[in-house]
C-alpha cells in the first residue's frame, strides 16, 4: 500500500491529484472513514519485520528466510462525488462512453474473481446489437448468466455443484 496510483508511479500521485474541485470529496471520505485512513497509513509505513508479523497472524510459523515480499500489483480506491461529498466506491465498475467506442474498468478488485462478469458487462455495453447472436454461446459457457441465483436457492446449489465439478473441487 502506498500513495502511488500506478505500480511504478510517484509517491506524489495522491497529493498531486488533489484539486479545488475534488478536495471536498477527499476530505469527506477521510473524515467518514477515519479508522480506515489510519489503518492504511500504518500499512504504508510498515517495515519488512512488521509485515512478517502480520503474515504470522495467518501463518504462525512463518520464518523470514522462507518468505520474500513482492509488489504484486497496485490498487487504487475510487472516490465518487455524491450530493457534493465523496463516497468510497467498493467493488468493480465498468464505465463506457455513450457511443460504446471505449470502456474501462474502475475499482478495488479488478482481478480474476470478477473477470467473467466484467468481460460480459463490457461486451453487453460495447456490442448491444450482438447480444442475441451471442446468447447461446454465453449460456453454454456461463450457464447461470442472466439468472438471479440469490432468488433461487436450488439453481444456486446447482450452479455451485457444476462449478465444483468443472474445477474438480469438493462441493
Amino acid at each position: 500500500m502506498n500513495l502511488k496510483f500506478l505500480k511504478n508511479g510517484s509517491w506524489l500521485d495522491l497529493p498531486a491529484s488533489i484539486r479545488f474541485g475534488n478536495i471536498v470529496s477527499y476530505l469527506s471520505v477521510a473524515l467518514k472513514n477515519f479508522p480506515l485512513v489510519i489503518y492504511l497509513v500504518k500499512e504504508i509505513f510498515k517495515s519488512s519485520k512488521q509485515k512478517l508479523e502480520s503474515l504470522r497472524e495467518f501463518v504462525p510459523n512463518a520464518k523470514t528466510e522462507d518468505w520474500q515480499l513482492y509488489e504484486a500489483g497496485q490498487r487504487a480506491q475510487v472516490i465518487k462525488p455524491v450530493n457534493g461529498l465523496g463516497v468510497l466506491q467498493f467493488g468493480t465498475e465498468v464505465i463506457s462512453s455513450a457511443d460504446g467506442s471505449i470502456a474501462g474498468l474502475l475499482g478495488a478488485s479488478p482481478g480474476a474473481s470478477v473477470a467473467t462478469r466484467v468481460m460480459l458487462d463490457v461486451a453487453t455495453r460495447m456490442f448491444p446489437e450482438s447480444q442475441n447472436a451471442w446468447m447461446k454461446g454465453i449460456a453454454n459457457s456461463v450457464p447461470s448468466y442472466g439468472l438471479k441465483l440469490n432468488d433461487d436457492p436450488s439453481k444456486a446449489r446447482e450452479s455451485l455443484s457444476a462449478t465444483a465439478k468443472t474445477l474438480k473441487l469438493k462441493a
